[in-house]
Protein backbone atom coordinates (compact mmCIF):
# COMPACT_ATOMS: atom_id res chain seq x y z
CA UNK A 1 0.00 0.00 0.00
CA UNK A 2 1.06 3.61 -0.30
CA UNK A 3 3.42 5.13 2.24
CA UNK A 4 1.19 7.30 4.41
CA UNK A 5 4.17 9.15 5.95
CA UNK A 6 5.15 10.38 2.50
CA UNK A 7 1.65 11.65 1.80
CA UNK A 8 1.27 13.31 5.18
CA UNK A 9 4.41 15.31 4.44
CA UNK A 10 2.66 16.73 1.36
CA UNK A 11 -0.27 18.26 3.28
CA UNK A 12 -0.81 21.90 2.42
CA UNK A 13 -0.26 24.30 5.28
CA UNK A 14 -2.60 27.13 4.43
CA UNK A 15 -6.30 27.45 3.61
CA UNK A 16 -7.83 30.18 1.49
CA UNK A 17 -9.71 32.49 3.84
CA UNK A 18 -12.10 34.03 1.34
CA UNK A 19 -13.45 33.44 -2.13
CA UNK A 20 -13.74 35.95 -4.98
CA UNK A 21 -17.14 37.10 -6.18
CA UNK A 22 -18.36 35.17 -9.24
CA UNK A 23 -20.88 36.49 -11.73
CA UNK A 24 -24.00 34.43 -12.40
CA UNK A 25 -23.57 32.54 -15.67
CA UNK A 26 -26.68 30.41 -15.24
CA UNK A 27 -27.77 30.85 -18.86
CA UNK A 28 -24.53 29.36 -20.20
CA UNK A 29 -24.01 25.77 -21.25
CA UNK A 30 -21.56 23.74 -19.23
CA UNK A 31 -18.96 21.07 -19.88
CA UNK A 32 -19.83 19.48 -16.54
CA UNK A 33 -22.75 19.80 -14.16
CA UNK A 34 -21.94 18.23 -10.79
CA UNK A 35 -24.92 17.57 -8.54
CA UNK A 36 -24.10 17.68 -4.82
CA UNK A 37 -21.37 19.59 -2.98
CA UNK A 38 -20.30 16.85 -0.60
CA UNK A 39 -17.15 14.78 -0.13
CA UNK A 40 -17.12 13.58 -3.75
CA UNK A 41 -18.85 16.35 -5.70
CA UNK A 42 -16.54 19.10 -4.50
CA UNK A 43 -13.45 17.09 -5.47
CA UNK A 44 -14.77 16.18 -8.92
CA UNK A 45 -15.81 19.77 -9.59
CA UNK A 46 -12.41 21.06 -8.51
CA UNK A 47 -10.51 18.59 -10.71
CA UNK A 48 -12.69 19.16 -13.78
CA UNK A 49 -12.43 22.94 -13.47
CA UNK A 50 -8.68 22.61 -12.93
CA UNK A 51 -8.57 20.89 -16.32
CA UNK A 52 -10.31 23.90 -17.87
CA UNK A 53 -13.80 22.42 -18.06
CA UNK A 54 -16.66 24.87 -17.55
CA UNK A 55 -18.00 23.35 -14.37
CA UNK A 56 -21.22 24.06 -12.47
CA UNK A 57 -21.55 22.63 -8.96
CA UNK A 58 -25.14 22.53 -7.67
CA UNK A 59 -25.99 22.07 -3.98
CA UNK A 60 -29.50 21.89 -2.60
CA UNK A 61 -28.51 23.09 0.86
CA UNK A 62 -27.06 26.34 2.09
CA UNK A 63 -24.07 27.66 4.04
CA UNK A 64 -22.26 25.53 6.62
CA UNK A 65 -18.72 26.55 7.60
CA UNK A 66 -18.02 30.19 8.33
CA UNK A 67 -16.02 30.36 5.10
CA UNK A 68 -19.19 29.51 3.15
CA UNK A 69 -21.23 32.22 4.90
CA UNK A 70 -22.46 29.99 7.72
CA UNK A 71 -23.48 32.04 10.75
CA UNK A 72 -25.08 29.45 13.04
CA UNK A 73 -23.09 29.72 16.23
CA UNK A 74 -23.60 29.75 19.99
CA UNK A 75 -23.17 32.99 21.88
CA UNK A 76 -19.66 32.12 23.02
CA UNK A 77 -18.48 32.13 19.39
CA UNK A 78 -19.86 35.60 18.66
CA UNK A 79 -17.17 37.88 17.27
CA UNK A 80 -15.44 35.05 15.42
CA UNK A 81 -15.78 33.96 11.80
CA UNK A 82 -16.62 30.43 12.96
CA UNK A 83 -19.91 28.63 12.65
CA UNK A 84 -20.95 25.58 14.66
CA UNK A 85 -19.73 23.47 11.74
CA UNK A 86 -16.15 24.69 12.17
CA UNK A 87 -15.92 23.51 15.80
CA UNK A 88 -15.28 19.75 16.06
CA UNK A 89 -16.69 19.53 19.58
CA UNK A 90 -20.09 20.80 18.43
CA UNK A 91 -20.80 18.03 15.94
CA UNK A 92 -23.18 16.18 18.26
CA UNK A 93 -25.26 19.33 18.61
CA UNK A 94 -26.14 19.01 14.93
CA UNK A 95 -27.58 15.54 15.59
CA UNK A 96 -29.58 17.02 18.47
CA UNK A 97 -31.26 19.97 16.71
CA UNK A 98 -30.36 19.57 12.99
CA UNK A 99 -29.68 23.30 12.65
CA UNK A 100 -31.02 23.50 9.06
CA UNK A 101 -27.90 21.58 8.04
CA UNK A 102 -29.60 18.25 7.42
CA UNK A 103 -32.03 17.07 4.77
CA UNK A 104 -35.20 17.05 6.85
CA UNK A 105 -38.23 15.80 4.93
CA UNK A 106 -36.21 15.35 1.74
CA UNK A 107 -34.63 12.15 3.08
CA UNK A 108 -35.88 9.24 5.18
CA UNK A 109 -32.54 9.09 6.95
CA UNK A 110 -30.04 11.45 8.59
CA UNK A 111 -27.81 13.27 6.12
CA UNK A 112 -26.16 16.58 5.44
CA UNK A 113 -27.93 18.88 2.99
CA UNK A 114 -25.52 21.79 3.12
CA UNK A 115 -22.26 22.84 1.50
CA UNK A 116 -19.95 19.98 2.41
CA UNK A 117 -22.71 17.40 2.75
CA UNK A 118 -22.01 14.83 5.44
CA UNK A 119 -18.45 16.11 5.85
CA UNK A 120 -19.99 19.23 7.42
CA UNK A 121 -22.01 17.36 10.05
CA UNK A 122 -20.14 14.18 10.98
CA UNK A 123 -17.30 13.56 13.44
CA UNK A 124 -14.68 13.85 10.72
CA UNK A 125 -13.10 10.42 11.30
CA UNK A 126 -10.53 9.96 8.55
CA UNK A 127 -9.22 6.40 8.31
CA UNK A 128 -7.41 5.21 5.16
CA UNK A 129 -8.85 1.95 3.76
CA UNK A 130 -6.50 -1.03 3.54
CA UNK A 131 -5.17 -2.16 0.15
CA UNK A 132 -7.22 -5.34 0.51
CA UNK A 133 -10.47 -3.37 0.19
CA UNK A 134 -9.50 -2.26 -3.31
CA UNK A 135 -8.12 -5.63 -4.36
CA UNK A 136 -11.07 -7.65 -3.03
CA UNK A 137 -14.07 -5.46 -3.78
CA UNK A 138 -13.22 -3.05 -6.61
CA UNK A 139 -13.12 -3.71 -10.39
CA UNK A 140 -10.33 -3.37 -12.90
CA UNK A 141 -8.87 0.17 -12.95
CA UNK A 142 -9.66 0.47 -9.22
CA UNK A 143 -7.23 -1.97 -7.60
CA UNK A 144 -4.80 -0.84 -4.91
CA UNK A 145 -2.03 -0.10 -7.41
CA UNK A 146 -4.46 2.06 -9.40
CA UNK A 147 -5.51 3.95 -6.27
CA UNK A 148 -2.08 4.98 -4.99
CA UNK A 149 -2.01 8.23 -6.96
CA UNK A 150 -5.54 9.15 -5.91
CA UNK A 151 -4.72 8.41 -2.27
CA UNK A 152 -1.61 10.57 -2.49
CA UNK A 153 -3.69 13.42 -3.88
CA UNK A 154 -6.11 13.25 -0.96
CA UNK A 155 -3.28 13.28 1.57
CA UNK A 156 -1.65 16.22 -0.21
CA UNK A 157 -4.81 18.31 -0.03
CA UNK A 158 -6.47 17.20 3.19
CA UNK A 159 -4.91 17.71 6.62
CA UNK A 160 -5.47 15.05 9.26
CA UNK A 161 -4.41 14.58 12.86
CA UNK A 162 -4.79 12.42 15.95
CA UNK A 163 -3.90 15.31 18.30
CA UNK A 164 -5.80 18.43 17.19
CA UNK A 165 -5.35 20.79 20.18
CA UNK A 166 -2.77 23.52 19.60
CA UNK A 167 -1.25 22.85 23.03
CA UNK A 168 -0.73 19.19 22.05
CA UNK A 169 -2.66 18.01 25.10
CA UNK A 170 -5.21 15.23 24.69
CA UNK A 171 -8.21 15.99 26.88
CA UNK A 172 -10.55 13.65 28.76
CA UNK A 173 -8.58 10.50 28.08
CA UNK A 174 -9.68 8.34 31.03
CA UNK A 175 -11.84 6.35 28.61
CA UNK A 176 -8.86 5.89 26.33
CA UNK A 177 -6.73 4.65 29.22
CA UNK A 178 -9.40 2.14 30.24
CA UNK A 179 -9.91 1.01 26.64
CA UNK A 180 -6.19 0.55 26.09
CA UNK A 181 -5.91 -1.54 29.25
CA UNK A 182 -8.83 -3.65 28.04
CA UNK A 183 -8.14 -4.02 24.31
CA UNK A 184 -4.32 -3.92 24.19
CA UNK A 185 -3.24 -5.42 27.48
CA UNK A 186 -6.27 -7.67 27.95
CA UNK A 187 -7.31 -8.72 24.44
CA UNK A 188 -3.83 -8.66 22.94
CA UNK A 189 -4.38 -6.06 20.21
CA UNK A 190 -1.35 -4.17 18.87
CA UNK A 191 -1.22 -0.42 19.43
CA UNK A 192 -0.44 1.32 16.12
CA UNK A 193 -0.81 4.58 14.23
CA UNK A 194 -3.93 3.61 12.32
CA UNK A 195 -3.21 5.48 9.07
CA UNK A 196 0.51 4.79 8.96
CA UNK A 197 -0.48 1.13 9.28
CA UNK A 198 -3.56 1.35 7.08
CA UNK A 199 -3.21 -2.19 5.74
CA UNK A 200 -3.37 -3.70 9.23
CA UNK A 201 -6.97 -4.27 10.26
CA UNK A 202 -6.59 -7.40 12.40
CA UNK A 203 -6.28 -6.89 16.17
CA UNK A 204 -5.05 -3.27 16.05
CA UNK A 205 -5.86 -0.42 18.42
CA UNK A 206 -5.05 3.27 18.14
CA UNK A 207 -6.10 6.86 18.47
CA UNK A 208 -8.78 8.23 16.15
CA UNK A 209 -7.65 10.28 13.17
CA UNK A 210 -9.72 13.26 12.07
CA UNK A 211 -9.73 15.52 9.00
CA UNK A 212 -9.09 18.62 11.14
CA UNK A 213 -6.77 21.55 10.50
CA UNK A 214 -5.56 23.94 13.20
CA UNK A 215 -8.18 22.74 15.68
CA UNK A 216 -11.07 23.24 13.24
CA UNK A 217 -13.10 20.89 11.08
CA UNK A 218 -11.46 20.32 7.72
CA UNK A 219 -12.85 18.53 4.69
CA UNK A 220 -13.10 19.36 0.99
CA UNK A 221 -14.94 22.65 1.65
CA UNK A 222 -11.76 24.04 3.21
CA UNK A 223 -9.43 22.77 0.49
CA UNK A 224 -10.75 21.64 -2.90
CA UNK A 225 -13.69 24.05 -2.95
CA UNK A 226 -11.49 27.05 -2.20
CA UNK A 227 -9.19 26.33 -5.14
CA UNK A 228 -12.17 25.80 -7.45
CA UNK A 229 -13.73 29.10 -6.45
CA UNK A 230 -10.66 30.95 -7.75
CA UNK A 231 -11.29 29.78 -11.32
CA UNK A 232 -13.37 31.72 -13.82
CA UNK A 233 -14.61 28.45 -15.36
CA UNK A 234 -16.22 27.30 -12.09
CA UNK A 235 -19.45 28.28 -10.39
CA UNK A 236 -21.12 27.02 -7.20
CA UNK A 237 -24.85 27.53 -6.79
CA UNK A 238 -26.23 26.57 -3.38
CA UNK A 239 -29.89 26.45 -2.41
CA UNK A 240 -30.50 24.83 -5.79
CA UNK A 241 -32.05 21.37 -5.74
CA UNK A 242 -31.92 19.22 -8.86
CA UNK A 243 -35.28 17.63 -9.69
CA UNK A 244 -34.10 15.43 -12.55
CA UNK A 245 -31.59 15.00 -15.33
CA UNK A 246 -32.94 16.12 -18.70
CA UNK A 247 -32.05 13.82 -21.54
CA UNK A 248 -32.65 13.01 -25.17
CA UNK A 249 -32.56 9.25 -25.42
CA UNK A 250 -29.42 8.02 -23.71
CA UNK A 251 -27.76 11.44 -23.66
CA UNK A 252 -28.17 14.01 -20.87
CA UNK A 253 -28.83 17.52 -22.15
CA UNK A 254 -28.95 19.32 -18.80
CA UNK A 255 -30.72 19.33 -15.44
CA UNK A 256 -33.97 20.75 -14.13
CA UNK A 257 -33.61 22.56 -10.80
CA UNK A 258 -35.77 24.36 -8.28
CA UNK A 259 -34.66 27.28 -6.13
CA UNK A 260 -37.03 29.39 -4.06
CA UNK A 261 -39.91 27.50 -5.72
CA UNK A 262 -38.74 28.61 -9.17
CA UNK A 263 -37.77 25.97 -11.72
CA UNK A 264 -34.76 26.54 -13.95
CA UNK A 265 -32.89 24.51 -16.56
CA UNK A 266 -29.10 24.34 -16.77
CA UNK A 267 -27.83 23.05 -20.11
CA UNK A 268 -24.86 20.96 -21.13
CA UNK A 269 -22.56 21.69 -24.01
CA UNK A 270 -22.56 19.20 -26.87
CA UNK A 271 -19.96 16.93 -25.24
CA UNK A 272 -20.86 17.83 -21.67
CA UNK A 273 -21.46 15.48 -18.76
CA UNK A 274 -23.67 15.28 -15.69
CA UNK A 275 -21.99 13.85 -12.59
CA UNK A 276 -24.33 12.85 -9.76
CA UNK A 277 -22.67 13.24 -6.35
CA UNK A 278 -25.66 13.56 -4.04
CA UNK A 279 -24.81 10.48 -1.99
CA UNK A 280 -25.87 6.85 -1.91
CA UNK A 281 -29.54 7.70 -1.28
CA UNK A 282 -30.07 10.81 -3.39
CA UNK A 283 -28.17 9.81 -6.54
CA UNK A 284 -30.24 6.64 -7.15
CA UNK A 285 -33.41 8.64 -6.47
CA UNK A 286 -32.37 11.23 -9.02
CA UNK A 287 -31.66 8.54 -11.60
CA UNK A 288 -35.12 7.06 -11.01
CA UNK A 289 -36.79 10.47 -11.32
CA UNK A 290 -34.89 10.82 -14.62
CA UNK A 291 -36.39 7.62 -16.00
CA UNK A 292 -33.42 5.37 -15.20
CA UNK A 293 -33.97 2.44 -12.86
CA UNK A 294 -36.13 -0.54 -11.98
CA UNK A 295 -39.17 -0.66 -14.33
CA UNK A 296 -41.53 -1.32 -11.42
CA UNK A 297 -40.36 1.84 -9.67
CA UNK A 298 -40.45 3.85 -12.90
CA UNK A 299 -44.06 2.79 -13.45
CA UNK A 300 -45.02 4.21 -10.04
CA UNK A 301 -43.17 7.45 -10.71
CA UNK A 302 -44.85 7.74 -14.12
CA UNK A 303 -48.29 7.08 -12.60
CA UNK A 304 -47.72 10.09 -10.33
CA UNK A 305 -47.04 12.28 -13.37
CA UNK A 306 -43.34 12.77 -12.60
CA UNK A 307 -42.08 11.31 -15.88
CA UNK A 308 -44.62 12.96 -18.16
CA UNK A 309 -42.00 14.15 -20.64
CA UNK A 310 -40.47 10.67 -20.93
CA UNK A 311 -42.37 7.90 -22.66
CA UNK A 312 -41.79 4.31 -21.45
CA UNK A 313 -39.86 3.66 -24.65
CA UNK A 314 -37.25 6.18 -23.50
CA UNK A 315 -36.82 4.70 -20.03
CA UNK A 316 -33.49 3.07 -19.27
CA UNK A 317 -34.35 -0.06 -17.34
CA UNK A 318 -31.70 -1.00 -14.81
CA UNK A 319 -32.65 -2.85 -11.63
CA UNK A 320 -29.18 -2.20 -10.16
CA UNK A 321 -30.02 1.49 -9.59
CA UNK A 322 -30.47 1.78 -5.82
CA UNK A 323 -29.75 -1.92 -5.23
CA UNK A 324 -27.29 -3.38 -2.66
CA UNK A 325 -27.45 -0.32 -0.37
CA UNK A 326 -25.14 -0.72 2.63
CA UNK A 327 -24.84 0.87 6.05
CA UNK A 328 -22.74 -0.38 8.95
CA UNK A 329 -24.85 -2.28 11.50
CA UNK A 330 -24.08 -0.60 14.80
CA UNK A 331 -24.46 -1.46 18.47
CA UNK A 332 -23.98 0.94 21.36
CA UNK A 333 -22.42 -0.74 24.39
CA UNK A 334 -22.45 1.39 27.54
CA UNK A 335 -19.45 0.93 29.83
CA UNK A 336 -18.86 2.13 33.38
CA UNK A 337 -15.80 2.48 35.57
CA UNK A 338 -15.08 4.44 38.75
CA UNK A 339 -11.81 5.49 37.10
CA UNK A 340 -13.59 7.26 34.23
CA UNK A 341 -14.62 10.90 34.03
CA UNK A 342 -17.16 11.41 31.27
CA UNK A 343 -17.29 14.53 29.15
CA UNK A 344 -20.16 16.02 27.15
CA UNK A 345 -19.56 18.99 24.86
CA UNK A 346 -22.02 21.80 25.56
CA UNK A 347 -23.39 23.96 22.75
CA UNK A 348 -24.88 26.84 24.74
CA UNK A 349 -23.07 26.79 28.06
CA UNK A 350 -19.57 25.31 28.00
CA UNK A 351 -17.26 25.72 30.97
CA UNK A 352 -15.43 29.02 30.31
CA UNK A 353 -12.07 27.41 31.08
CA UNK A 354 -12.71 25.01 28.18
CA UNK A 355 -14.39 27.36 25.68
CA UNK A 356 -11.99 30.29 26.02
CA UNK A 357 -8.86 28.35 25.00
CA UNK A 358 -10.70 27.21 21.89
CA UNK A 359 -11.73 30.72 20.87
CA UNK A 360 -8.35 32.23 21.69
CA UNK A 361 -5.91 29.63 20.36
CA UNK A 362 -7.83 26.50 19.18
CA UNK A 363 -6.94 24.48 22.25
CA UNK A 364 -8.90 22.31 24.65
CA UNK A 365 -11.59 19.62 24.40
CA UNK A 366 -13.61 21.47 21.73
CA UNK A 367 -10.86 20.64 19.22
CA UNK A 368 -12.07 17.03 18.93
CA UNK A 369 -15.45 15.46 18.27
CA UNK A 370 -15.58 13.00 21.23
CA UNK A 371 -13.90 9.77 20.13
CA UNK A 372 -10.85 8.76 22.16
CA UNK A 373 -9.87 5.45 20.56
CA UNK A 374 -10.60 3.03 17.75
CA UNK A 375 -9.80 -0.60 17.08
CA UNK A 376 -10.23 -3.14 14.28
CA UNK A 377 -10.36 -6.88 13.80
CA UNK A 378 -11.26 -9.43 11.12
CA UNK A 379 -12.98 -12.82 10.99
CA UNK A 380 -11.89 -15.26 8.29
CA UNK A 381 -14.37 -17.85 7.06
CA UNK A 382 -13.54 -21.26 5.66
CA UNK A 383 -14.68 -20.22 2.18
CA UNK A 384 -12.09 -17.42 2.14
CA UNK A 385 -14.44 -14.56 3.07
CA UNK A 386 -12.94 -11.93 5.36
CA UNK A 387 -15.28 -9.85 7.52
CA UNK A 388 -14.18 -6.56 9.08
CA UNK A 389 -15.17 -5.31 12.54
CA UNK A 390 -14.57 -1.89 14.11
CA UNK A 391 -14.95 -0.32 17.53
CA UNK A 392 -14.79 3.33 18.59
CA UNK A 393 -15.00 4.70 22.12
CA UNK A 394 -16.66 7.99 23.03
CA UNK A 395 -16.13 10.32 25.99
CA UNK A 396 -19.69 10.00 27.31
CA UNK A 397 -22.56 7.63 27.92
CA UNK A 398 -25.75 7.45 25.89
CA UNK A 399 -29.51 7.38 26.39
CA UNK A 400 -30.25 5.82 29.82
CA UNK A 401 -26.61 5.58 30.88
CA UNK A 402 -25.19 9.06 31.34
CA UNK A 403 -23.48 9.11 34.72
CA UNK A 404 -20.14 10.83 35.12
CA UNK A 405 -18.46 7.43 34.93
CA UNK A 406 -19.89 6.05 31.67
CA UNK A 407 -18.54 5.91 28.14
CA UNK A 408 -19.96 4.45 24.93
CA UNK A 409 -18.43 1.78 22.74
CA UNK A 410 -19.75 1.67 19.15
CA UNK A 411 -19.33 -1.70 17.45
CA UNK A 412 -19.65 -1.77 13.66
CA UNK A 413 -19.64 -4.52 11.10
CA UNK A 414 -17.72 -3.25 8.07
CA UNK A 415 -16.33 -4.92 4.94
CA UNK A 416 -17.34 -8.40 3.86
CA UNK A 417 -20.82 -8.34 5.37
CA UNK A 418 -23.65 -9.99 3.45
CA UNK A 419 -26.66 -7.83 4.38
CA UNK A 420 -27.75 -5.12 1.97
CA UNK A 421 -30.99 -3.37 1.12
CA UNK A 422 -32.32 -1.01 -1.51
CA UNK A 423 -32.93 2.69 -1.87
CA UNK A 424 -36.70 2.76 -1.73
CA UNK A 425 -38.97 5.70 -2.45
CA UNK A 426 -41.94 6.34 -0.16
CA UNK A 427 -45.37 7.55 -1.25
CA UNK A 428 -43.90 11.03 -1.76
CA UNK A 429 -40.91 9.58 -3.64
CA UNK A 430 -38.54 10.51 -0.81
CA UNK A 431 -35.58 8.09 -0.67
CA UNK A 432 -34.56 5.97 2.29
CA UNK A 433 -33.21 2.51 3.14
CA UNK A 434 -35.33 -0.61 2.86
CA UNK A 435 -35.88 -2.75 5.95
CA UNK A 436 -33.51 -5.54 4.94
CA UNK A 437 -30.47 -3.22 4.95
CA UNK A 438 -29.47 -4.54 8.39
CA UNK A 439 -29.03 -8.20 9.41
CA UNK A 440 -30.98 -9.68 6.54
CA UNK A 441 -28.20 -12.28 6.22
CA UNK A 442 -27.81 -14.29 9.46
CA UNK A 443 -24.02 -14.60 9.18
CA UNK A 444 -23.53 -10.89 9.89
CA UNK A 445 -25.08 -11.06 13.36
CA UNK A 446 -23.10 -14.20 14.12
CA UNK A 447 -19.83 -12.48 13.21
CA UNK A 448 -20.51 -9.27 15.11
CA UNK A 449 -21.61 -11.24 18.19
CA UNK A 450 -18.41 -13.29 17.97
CA UNK A 451 -16.41 -10.06 17.98
CA UNK A 452 -18.28 -8.67 21.00
CA UNK A 453 -18.00 -11.96 22.91
CA UNK A 454 -14.24 -12.13 22.21
CA UNK A 455 -13.53 -8.69 23.62
CA UNK A 456 -15.87 -9.27 26.57
CA UNK A 457 -13.67 -12.25 27.45
CA UNK A 458 -10.84 -9.75 28.04
CA UNK A 459 -12.88 -7.34 30.21
CA UNK A 460 -11.50 -8.62 33.55
CA UNK A 461 -8.17 -7.05 32.57
CA UNK A 462 -9.78 -3.60 32.99
CA UNK A 463 -12.06 -1.80 35.42
CA UNK A 464 -14.83 -1.49 32.83
CA UNK A 465 -18.27 -3.03 33.28
CA UNK A 466 -20.81 -3.25 30.44
CA UNK A 467 -24.24 -1.94 31.43
CA UNK A 468 -26.72 -2.72 28.67
CA UNK A 469 -25.32 -6.13 27.68
CA UNK A 470 -24.34 -8.52 30.46
CA UNK A 471 -20.63 -9.20 30.64
CA UNK A 472 -21.33 -12.94 30.76
CA UNK A 473 -23.94 -12.87 27.95
CA UNK A 474 -23.75 -15.90 25.70
CA UNK A 475 -23.11 -15.64 21.99
CA UNK A 476 -26.78 -16.39 21.31
CA UNK A 477 -27.92 -13.70 23.77
CA UNK A 478 -25.66 -11.16 22.09
CA UNK A 479 -27.05 -12.09 18.67
CA UNK A 480 -30.58 -11.52 19.95
CA UNK A 481 -29.64 -8.19 21.54
CA UNK A 482 -27.89 -6.69 18.52
CA UNK A 483 -30.64 -7.74 16.09
CA UNK A 484 -33.55 -6.48 18.22
CA UNK A 485 -34.36 -2.81 17.46
CA UNK A 486 -33.75 -0.54 20.46
CA UNK A 487 -32.03 2.72 21.29
CA UNK A 488 -28.77 0.75 21.28
CA UNK A 489 -29.10 -1.58 18.29
CA UNK A 490 -30.25 -1.71 14.65
CA UNK A 491 -30.14 2.05 14.26
CA UNK A 492 -28.90 3.94 11.22
CA UNK A 493 -25.20 4.83 11.31
CA UNK A 494 -25.63 6.84 8.09
CA UNK A 495 -22.48 5.47 6.46
CA UNK A 496 -24.45 4.93 3.26
CA UNK A 497 -22.68 3.32 0.31
CA UNK A 498 -22.85 0.83 -2.55
CA UNK A 499 -26.26 1.61 -4.07
CA UNK A 500 -24.96 2.04 -7.63
CA UNK A 501 -22.31 -0.63 -7.92
CA UNK A 502 -19.62 -1.12 -10.52
CA UNK A 503 -20.44 -3.48 -13.36
CA UNK A 504 -24.21 -3.34 -12.89
CA UNK A 505 -25.19 0.30 -12.28
CA UNK A 506 -22.05 2.09 -13.51
CA UNK A 507 -19.12 0.97 -15.62
CA UNK A 508 -15.44 1.17 -14.66
CA UNK A 509 -15.37 4.86 -15.62
CA UNK A 510 -18.39 5.55 -13.33
CA UNK A 511 -20.70 6.15 -16.32
CA UNK A 512 -24.27 4.99 -15.74
CA UNK A 513 -24.84 1.87 -17.83
CA UNK A 514 -27.26 2.59 -20.67
CA UNK A 515 -26.29 6.28 -20.91
CA UNK A 516 -23.63 8.18 -22.82
CA UNK A 517 -22.79 11.01 -20.45
CA UNK A 518 -24.32 10.52 -17.00
CA UNK A 519 -21.92 9.55 -14.23
CA UNK A 520 -22.23 8.72 -10.52
CA UNK A 521 -19.33 9.63 -8.24
CA UNK A 522 -20.09 9.39 -4.53
CA UNK A 523 -20.69 6.75 -1.87
CA UNK A 524 -23.07 4.98 -4.27
CA UNK A 525 -20.15 3.42 -6.15
CA UNK A 526 -18.01 2.65 -3.08
CA UNK A 527 -18.20 -0.96 -1.82
CA UNK A 528 -18.49 -1.50 1.95
CA UNK A 529 -15.12 -0.48 3.39
CA UNK A 530 -13.21 -1.67 6.45
CA UNK A 531 -13.27 1.88 7.85
CA UNK A 532 -15.55 4.93 8.08
CA UNK A 533 -16.31 5.83 4.45
CA UNK A 534 -15.25 9.49 4.22
CA UNK A 535 -11.61 8.90 3.26
CA UNK A 536 -12.56 6.21 0.76
CA UNK A 537 -15.19 8.41 -0.88
CA UNK A 538 -12.68 11.23 -1.33
CA UNK A 539 -10.15 8.83 -2.89
CA UNK A 540 -12.87 7.45 -5.17
CA UNK A 541 -13.64 11.00 -6.30
CA UNK A 542 -10.00 11.61 -7.15
CA UNK A 543 -9.79 8.36 -9.10
CA UNK A 544 -13.09 8.96 -10.90
CA UNK A 545 -11.92 12.44 -11.90
CA UNK A 546 -8.83 10.92 -13.52
CA UNK A 547 -10.91 8.41 -15.46
CA UNK A 548 -13.57 10.90 -16.58
CA UNK A 549 -10.95 13.34 -17.83
CA UNK A 550 -9.38 10.58 -19.94
CA UNK A 551 -12.61 9.88 -21.81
Amino acid sequence: MVNSKLFLALVTAALVAASPAISDRSEDAWDAIVVGAGAAGIIVADRLSQAGKRTLLLEGGGPSYGITGGTQRPEWLEGTNLSRVDVPGLYKSIFADQGNLTCGTLLNAFGGCTIGGNTAINAGLFFEPPASDYDLYYPRKWKSADMERATAKVYSRQSSTDNPSSDHIRYYQSGYDAAREWIVEGAGFSQVDLNRNADRKTKVFGRPIWNYHNGQRGGPVKTYLQSALKRSCFQLKSGTRVKRVLRSGDRATGVLTVSNNVEKTYKLRRNGRVILSGGALFSPQLLMLSGIGDPGVLNKIAAAGLLDDLSPSSWINNTAVGDKLFDNPNTFIELESPEITSFVHSYDDPVPEEAEPYVERRAGPYTFASQTSAFFNTIKHSNGDVVGLQGTIDTAGYNEYTSNHTITLNIYGTSGLKSTGRVQLDENFVPGPSQETYYSHPRDAQDIATFIRSIFDALPASSLTPLNIAQNATHAEIVEYITTPSAYAVGQVNHWSSSCRFGKCVDENTKVIGTRNIFVVDGSIVPPLSVNPQFGIMVAAERASELILRL
